[in-house]
């Protein structure tokens, strides 16, 4: 996928802030019981490749340019696809510089959690975002092909044809849903499947994690509900090829 890069320490769009004018939560990342409530259900509840609204498959010769307003001295990891990030962005409308997107304003100000090229932000985003460090900053320009194309989006007050800028801010990079890592690390016996007993042992890790109560019963009906969304062949067992649903070449 096309991408340009440079450096830089300024290139704000008109009207650009740090917060947004409606902001009032907290800038931090997310609390723990939330961040792992997000991990559970991407681990397990999503399946397929997520399109985003607007997002075509089509090709361009048009290309993300991207502009590095921030990279940490000390970088030991940066983004790839699958890994789960955690940030902020703002977006605008190149024509003008208006702004139709500020992640500050939702969820109580707290930055966003997704899981990286994999369709659940537009395809310029997704391209915008790898190989990025944890602290860096960057300003990004997605073409309308990269972006909502020849439709637009009307809830998201984006015109067709529309060329957009964010300004993004990375605050974690993790492993992602169904990495290889965990996988290996759920699959006790190695022997290439999940049982509902190393699942359920994973589970049991993850809740004491939190440090919080929680409810056994809870736990198992997640536990079979894993199974029945899961588990396509009905054998019991949750294949490398059933959970890989991200394509990890190890796998």
């Amino acid at each position: 996928m096309p991408a340009t890069r440079r450096n830089s320490a300024a290139g704000r769009p008109p009207g650009a802030s740090d917060t947004c004018e409606d902001s009032g939560g907290q800038l931090g990342p997310t609390p723990g019981i939330m961040h792992f409530l997000f991990r559970l259900i991407v681990f397990f509840y999503v399946w397929g490749i997520f399109t985003a609204q607007g997002q075509k498959k089509e090709e361009s010769t048009e290309e993300v340019k991207i502009e590095v307003l921030h990279r940490p001295e000390n970088c030991s990891k940066t983004s790839k696809k699958g890994d789960l990030l955690n940030a902020h962005y703002d977006g605008f409308l190149a024509k003008d510089g208006s702004k139709f997107y500020c992640s500050r304003s939702q969820n109580e100000g707290h930055p966003k959690w997704f899981v990286l090229g994999v369709g659940q932000v537009i395809k310029g985003l997704d391209i915008a975002m790898m190989d990025m460090c944890p602290g860096e900053k960057r300003k990004v320009i997605i073409p309308p092909s990269f972006a909502y194309g020849k439709e637009g989006y009307v809830e998201g007050k984006i015109p067709p044809d529309a060329t957009l800028i964010f300004e993004i801010e990375l605050y974690a990079v993790t492993k992602g849903p169904r990495s290889v890592e965990t996988f290996k690390q759920i699959d006790m016996d190695n022997d290439r499947q999940l049982s509902k007993d190393e699942i359920n042992h994973y589970l049991k890790k993850e809740f004491e994690k939190d440090e919080k109560p929680y409810d056994k019963s809870y736990q198992n009906a997640v536990l079979e509900d894993i199974f029945k969304k899961n588990d396509h062949d009905g054998d019991g067992f949750i294949s490398s090829k059933e959970y890989n649903v991200y394509q990890h070449d190890e796998l």
